[in-house]
């Protein structure tokens, strides 16, 4: 393979963006470059004064198919495909009476963008380039001849190398031609995955009947780099779907000095999603290392935060909150005096944004869209896992199929504070034990490797952090998975909840459904695990 530089006697331009055309086209009227063009592409550089031959008189074959069929001929890609360092390959293109490239500069039909704007699914098909991948991944193949250009920020590093005749090196046209398979990979994988989304088997429309891919495809685009990681010595950035231009990632920054960093992201999407477990009633969640420090529905977002924020205020130092409705003033007023690092909501009424601003640390985002379910990925080391996201409409989430197995039915107040808790658990990392009353937390054990331990801490937040009140006392419990023995059981017990609910199937049932049974309380099995890792 040559390592010298190659100079830059023909080129093939083909683009549908036209910005920063200028440059090339400078350096090809300096350099005296031959330049072979298409359509559209032809007469923008013939207006800028390049002499181009057109496409067609060298493929001897005109632009057909409403411009389906331009460049794909062997005229053009045994030009771009010869080595021009094997004799064998030179002499047939002599034989052949074909020219090689030495530059291809190419970008394609704006597939993503056909896709976001709304388009039907034949103008998304039409928006799928065919010629200019073909020309991208042959140049790029044949690097060791060919320099390839996909970017417009490249332009002015082409211009130089053309006009100076100095060329490329082959390390620069390895590190274009990588720059270009990268693009033809992202673009086939968002064409990939917008196929899996429109062209979907209605035999196979529920998630039970979803058989996983063979293929896991996906892009995402370079957004920002981020100060750091989750410590400060970690890089980080943030990619976004190409695809998806009103998600959680693509939030819009409506105030705050400080960029969002690792953690933030992290925390206020836990809190987006938290929140819209309740889309019926204004919800607001206060979070903390993607764990809910409070989480509550009110008649507005103003009651809803206050009792959020009511059941750990210690834990909200620092946090995360999100709303599901408008922010109001009075919601605004609140979180004034609260050292808070992110707020995200669908929208903030005039006055709240204003008063908002004038906290210059804190993170102002709006978000339009209620999360949207995706498969949910984890890498691991050598793979990735994949998973149907956790959502609360398995058959066991639904209060009418519960089982109650102690104590008396509970009346609908419990049951809605019961319904509320159930809901609420999938949010905390497991192990999991919530306690909670009138639509609001009052303490939440979470992350602890048994769940005895998360039933004291549950009980120690409710009975500590609120000027010592007793607030277990009365609540209704809910656990993310069955208790295991029944000590944790009855650790709530003894602190006075009314109420619990919990998934059962633990080979210990019958002991711990005895100590509800002991204590009178009413309690609910669900048959549903909400584990949260």
């Amino acid at each position: 393979m040559v390592t010298t530089n190659r100079t830059i006697n023909r080129a093939l331009v083909s683009v549908y963006h036209k910005q920063g055309l200028e440059a090339l086209a400078s350096a090809f009227r300096q350099a005296g470059t031959e330049v072979v063009s298409t359509g559209s592409t032809a007469k923008k550089l013939q207006d800028l004064g390049v002499q181009v031959t057109p496409v067609e008189k060298v493929t001897g074959f005109p632009e057909s198919l409403d411009g389906r069929v331009k460049t794909l001929d062997p005229h053009i890609h045994a030009g771009l495909l010869a080595d021009m360092t094997n004799p064998d390959h030179v002499q047939q293109l002599k034989d052949l009476g074909i020219a090689p490239f030495d530059l291809v500069v190419v970008n394609l039909y704006p597939f993503e963008q056909t896709v976001l704007e709304g388009a039907d699914a034949d103008q998304c098909l039409e928006r799928i380039d065919i010629g200019g991948p073909a020309m991208i991944r042959a140049a790029a193949k044949n690097h060791a001849s060919v320099a390839v250009i996909t970017d417009p920020d490249d332009y002015a590093l082409a211009a130089d190398r053309i006009a100076s005749g100095t060329g490329f090196s082959l390390a620069e046209r390895g590190r274009l031609a990588a720059k270009a398979f990268a693009l033809t990979a992202s673009y086939d994988a968002a064409i990939a995955e917008w196929t899996a989304r429109t062209w979907v088997d209605d035999k196979q429309d529920k998630a039970e009947d979803q058989k996983p891919a063979q293929a896991l495809t996906r892009t995402w685009r370079l957004a920002s780099q981020l100060r750091y990681g989750e410590n400060p010595h970690q890089k980080a950035a943030l990619y976004l779907d190409p695809l998806d231009r009103d998600g959680f990632a693509a939030a819009e920054h409506l105030g705050g000095a400080k960029e969002m960093s690792y953690n933030n992201y992290v925390d206020a999407d836990a809190a987006w999603r938290s929140v819209w477990d309740f889309p019926d009633l204004p919800a607001v969640a206060v979070v903390k290392h993607s764990n809910p420090c409070g989480l509550a529905v009110g008649e507005d977002t103003a009651q809803a935060h206050r009792r959020a924020h009511a059941c750990d205020p210690m834990s909200a130092y620092g946090g995360v909150i999100a709303a599901n409705r408008t922010v109001t003033l009075t919601m605004a007023q609140q979180i004034k005096p609260v050292f808070t690092e992110v707020i995200v909501a669908p929208s903030y009424e005039p006055e709240a944004l204003d008063l908002l601003r004038t906290k210059k640390n804190l993170r102002i985002l709006s978000v339009q869209r209620r999360p949207r379910q995706r498969p949910i990925i984890r890498q691991i080391d050598g793979g990735a896992l994949v998973q149907t996201p956790d959502l609360i409409d398995a058959p066991g989430d639904d209060p009418s199929t519960w089982r109650l197995v102690s104590g008396n039915p509970a009346d609908q107040a419990t049951m809605d504070d019961l319904t509320f808790a159930w809901r609420a658990i999938r949010s905390v990392k497991s192990n999991a034990v919530l306690l909670a009353n009138q639509g609001a937390t009052v303490g939440i054990g979470m992350g602890q490797v048994n769940r005895v331990d998360s039933s004291h801490l549950a009980v120690e937040r409710a009975n500590t952090l609120d000027e010592g009140r007793n607030r277990a006392k009365g609540s209704v419990a809910a656990s993310d998975a069955f208790f295991p023995f029944a000590d944790g059981l009855e650790y709530l017990i003894q602190a006075g909840i009314r109420a619990v609910v919990q998934p059962g199937g633990s080979i210990r049932d019958p002991e711990v459904i005895k100590a509800a049974q002991d204590a009178d309380l009413t309690m609910y099995l669900t048959g549903t695990r909400h584990f949260f890792h």
